[in-house]
């Protein structure tokens, strides 16, 4: 049996492979837009993003002694031919806006989106610059400043002026 393509039909599109085996291998969103859903097998499943928009992507792992692999990455889609990160599990790649491992980072980064939609604001729709800043604190062990409606305003005014 053939692995299945990594490449969408349309190349423009970035590729997700999500793998779900209880207790093992968990990989999924956490937030973002799929324009295209695909179903391999009952434990595999292809999602793909358009150009330009932003998902989170976790990845989790164990073996008989526990857990072996905590990741959280937030990624944006990038344009066709346009440079890129490699991510795990993602073809080609993205812009890498955040990349933590280990639990308790991966945790905090959680509870940073959870707040982000408490105040009704679409984590995916959120200032690439905020996951960037989360990144280098938490990197950095520093308190990271929550995202606010104000900063999100700010956000949306310098994209339509753009």
């Amino acid at each position: 049996m053939t692995a299945p393509s990594f490449r969408p039909a349309n190349h423009a599109l970035t590729t997700v492979e999500l793998t779900w085996i209880e207790k093992r291998i968990e990989h999924w969103i956490r937030f973002g837009h799929p324009i295209e859903d695909r179903i391999l097998d009952r434990r595999r499943r292809l999602m793909s993003f358009a150009p330009e928009s932003v998902f989170a992507f976790i990845r989790w792992a164990a073996n008989d002694f526990g857990t072996v692999v905590s990741c959280i990455d937030i990624v944006r889609a990038v344009q066709a031919q346009e440079a890129c990160q490699t991510v795990p599990f993602v073809r080609p790649g993205g812009e890498s806006l955040l990349r933590q491992t280990g639990w308790p980072k991966v945790r905090r980064v959680l509870e940073a989106i959870d707040g982000v939609e408490a105040q009704g604001i679409d984590p995916a729709a959120a200032c690439p610059d905020h996951w960037r800043h989360l990144h280098h604190r938490l990197t950095a062990a520093q308190e990271p400043r929550p995202y606010t409606r104000e900063r999100h305003q700010a956000w949306l005014r310098r994209g339509a002026v753009s």
